[in-house]
């Protein structure tokens, strides 16, 4: 749901900025993630809860208006760059996010809910965020390279609510601007990409925790460990490599990452031992580094400034699809593998026990006596949420 409505707000979002400008737009988005934020801690049942997600959904465009306020740059280096430390922010937050939200929900205190400290500390960074924007981030784009109208924006961003569409960059091509067939080609192979790239990534990230779980008996904070692991690998590359990657060079390094993917997904669904997981996850890692922030880079250069913020959007759009449908048949195959023979974890009584009406913190105690997950597959799922739900709170809101 959260990314459908992030599929649904990007383009959008991109469209009224391209009218009214970065700045007044990103930070409505900020405060639609304050609310978001707000909601979810203070949510003490799953309505209360699924409203603030779809909060958060709708004001995630801020992250298509990031990428378009660094297309509004006008050298290409810069705009790689740019994009680049997207990506670092992206790792960051990866690599912190996990293991702050496994440490954060062990150390509940008894009748306290076990997102709380998770929620209340997303809700820190975001109101942070809106006072860096508010402060500190200039206007990128002039006015008079704004469309003249918010109606001129909708008409073509309303060619995004169609998947077909929004394949095919149709919000792109009306008017004078429009770019040439040769570019609007490219544009096209460049979203299919991308979209089948965040098809995989999302597949396995979201698959990822019940695998290790499964095959590992890993417990939250070793799966905390894992993710710090890709993150911190992901920050180093992007920091060190991705930024420095002349421009031009884009497309022909992430075919090299794209390649990669191929030995990282056999070696991480094979591995029969802790050393094979991470030289999988060590390719995995790469990949995942270099691909986005160069594709991004690569459209960025396209359509002229009015068009940024749509052109941004419908990547944006893209990728909210695939995170989208990704997860889903990740599941059903997982599903699959249980159904043609592979033992189905059970629940945890904790985790029988959680009503669909009410959150209750599913616990167990370890061998030092400290309140943590229970360790099957359920009870997991809901503790390792609280990890995942920060980890957005940490990196998705800083870009």
């Amino acid at each position: 749901m959260f990314s459908i409505l992030q599929f649904f707000s990007s383009p959008l979002t991109g469209a009224v900025s391209d009218c009214l400008g970065r700045r007044p737009v990103i930070l409505m988005t900020a405060m639609g993630l304050i609310a978001s934020y707000a909601l979810w801690a203070a949510s003490r049942s799953f309505g209360v809860f699924l409203l603030s997600r779809m909060v958060g959904g709708i004001s995630k465009g801020n992250v298509s208006l990031c990428t378009a306020i660094i297309a509004d740059l006008h050298s290409p280096k810069a705009r790689s760059k740019g994009m680049a430390m997207i990506g670092v922010a992206f790792s960051l937050g990866f690599t912190l996010g996990p293991m702050i939200g496994a440490y954060l929900a062990m150390e509940t205190e008894k009748g306290e809910v076990f997102y709380l400290r998770s929620a209340l500390l997303a809700l820190t960074f975001a109101a942070a965020d809106l006072i860096f924007i508010f402060f500190l981030l200039p206007e990128t784009l002039p006015k008079e390279k704004r469309v003249s109208s918010v109606t001129t924006g909708f008409q073509a961003a309303a060619d995004l609510l169609s998947p077909m569409a929004l394949f095919r960059f149709s919000a792109v091509t009306q008017g004078k601007e429009a770019p040439s067939d040769q570019n609007l080609q490219n544009l096209k192979i460049l979203g299919l990409a991308y979209f089948l790239y965040l098809f995989l990534f999302s597949g396995l990230e979201y698959t990822l925790s019940f695998l290790t779980h499964q095959r590992f008996q890993f417990s939250s904070m070793q799966q905390g460990k894992m993710f710090f692991f890709i993150g911190i690998t992901m920050a180093v590359i992007q920091g060190g490599y991705a930024r420095r990657i002349k421009p031009g060079n884009e497309i022909r390094v992430v075919k090299r990452a794209v390649l990669l993917l191929i030995p990282a997904f056999l070696l991480i669904g094979w591995a029969a031992n802790v050393t094979l997981l991470s030289a999988g996850l060590l390719l995995y890692s790469f990949a995942a580094a270099i691909v986005i922030p160069c594709l991004s880079a690569v459209v960025s250069g396209y359509g002229s400034a009015s068009q940024k913020g749509r052109v941004m959007g419908i990547l944006r759009s893209l990728g909210a699809l695939a995170r989208a449908l990704g997860p889903v048949l990740s599941a059903t195959a997982d599903e699959g593998g249980v159904g043609r023979g592979r033992k189905k974890p059970e629940l945890s009584p904790a985790a029988k026990d959680l009503p669909t009406t009410q959150f209750s913190p599913p616990e167990s105690t370890d061998q030092t006596g400290r309140r943590g997950c229970s360790g099957r597959r359920g009870a997991m799922t809901t503790c390792s949420n609280s990890g995942l739900q920060i980890s957005c709170g940490l990196h998705k809101h800083f870009s």
